[in-house]
């Protein structure tokens, strides 16, 4: 007899999987017209040092994450996932336009923050919502498809932010962010369905503890070792400018990453569905590996920041689909979002640490420096995770 989840993920399917990517394509539309050229915004208009700029983002990245705790906890709580994607869903569709009247970096920290909780408060219940809509035997595609129809979305908005700047300027850019998060919400809010799950009676430290198993613990230490050297998107824009990108051309840099997110984001999820996870995100670990080595051997040509920015969203693609899809294989269906709460729990502190130590390597040391840095702590992810493989079985018993 088929379990109440998968009766259910037959009724759902990947139609809600689809209108959830149309929700997060609309969104990454307004979101990555303004990442596109915050960076740069941020250190040459509003004053910040590449080390802020790295403190700015680690702690807007922790922020995001640890919403996504909050959040994941909750959705587990109410037994209910779409009213907390909506709430953080419409909290950054706000925020986001208030760059435009930032005059300092501060400010602009302030509004980011607010942003990122926006972005933390969706992201553990619309995974645990993907998840629900499907058999387990199909997350990692319907990961991959959800990734595919954001990162549309993430192209389609540094294009427009680039044909846009001349005529309205940055600020400009962040105003008509708002359009296109608007419709987003729309579709949200008439077009997806919400799903129902066992509500969670016991206490969160009940519901870790029973999450926590041995597999799910050593899996997160493999994570953990490579997130904290995994530097974001930003030391990626602001080094195409010391590889002789203009400003203004930075937003064809980072549709150059976009790209390649949306290329690789299906095939990487049904390889995954196909030959294991695990060793899929190695290869997307490897990716990151060779990213970062580019990063401190190239010096002073503008075509090789198109490729290190290919690269690094190749990597983001694998990587984020995958990580996404291996949280349910790992926990029960009505545990989902606590599992991914301590994941994201796991992801947000190293991110800070990772872009702090990043960005400070790289203002008191230089560039070079900080992306050896991030290849070591790579190198060992990379070891940790074929550990893993290794002992999996064995963590089972």
């Amino acid at each position: 007899m088929p379990s109440k989840e998968n009766e259910q993920a037959q009724v759902l399917g990947f139609r809600n999987v689809v209108r959830l990517g149309y929700v997060s394509l609309f969104t990454d539309v307004s979101t990555e017209m303004i990442l596109g050229v915050l960076p740069f915004f941020i250190v040459m208009e509003l004053g910040a040092s590449a080390a802020i700029l790295g403190i700015i983002e680690g702690v807007a990245e922790a922020t995001n994450y640890l919403f996504r705790v909050f959040a994941g906890i909750l959705t587990d709580k109410i037994g209910r996932r779409k009213p907390l994607v909506l709430l953080g869903y419409g909290l950054s569709s706000i925020a986001k336009p208030l760059f435009a009247v930032t005059s300092s970096w501060s400010q602009a920290f302030a509004v980011r923050v607010v942003d990122r909780a926006g972005k933390g408060t969706r992201t553990s219940p619309r995974d645990a919502l993907i998840s629900d809509s499907v058999a387990r035997s199909e997350a990692g595609k319907s990961f991959g498809l959800h990734r595919s129809l954001d990162q549309v979305g993430a192209v389609l908005g540094p294009l427009l932010a680039f044909a846009a700047i001349p005529f309205i300027g940055i600020r400009g850019i962040f105003w008509l962010s708002f359009l296109p998060a608007a419709a987003g919400l729309i579709i949200l809010v008439f077009f997806v369905k919400d799903t129902r799950t066992t509500t969670e009676r016991k206490s969160v430290f009940q519901n870790a503890r029973a999450v926590l198993s041995r597999q799910f613990i050593f899996l997160l230490v493999a994570l953990g070792i490579f997130a904290i050297g995994a530097y974001n998107f930003s030391f990626i824009l602001l080094d195409a400018g010391s590889l002789g990108i203009k400003e203004n051309d930075i937003p064809l840099v980072y549709a150059t990453l976009n790209v390649a997110t949306v290329i690789l984001g299906i095939p990487a999820g049904m390889l995954a569905d196909r030959i294991g996870k695990i060793q899929v995100l190695c290869v997307g670990y490897a990716v990151f590996l060779g990213t970062s080595v580019m990063g401190f051997l190239v010096t002073g040509y503008w075509l090789h920041a198109f490729l290190i920015a290919f690269l690094f969203g190749s990597y983001l693609s694998i990587s984020e689909t995958v990580q996404r899809a291996l949280i349910p294989d790992l926990t029960k269906p009505e545990l989902k979002g606590t599992a991914y709460a301590i994941y994201y729990t796991l992801i947000g502190s190293c991110s800070l640490a990772a872009n702090s130590i990043f960005g400070s390597l790289w203002t008191s040391v230089g560039r070079s420096a900080a992306f050896q840095y991030s290849v070591i702590t790579s190198i060992v992810g990379i070891a940790a995770l074929f550990t893993f493989m290794a002992t999996k079985g064995r963590l089972e018993h």
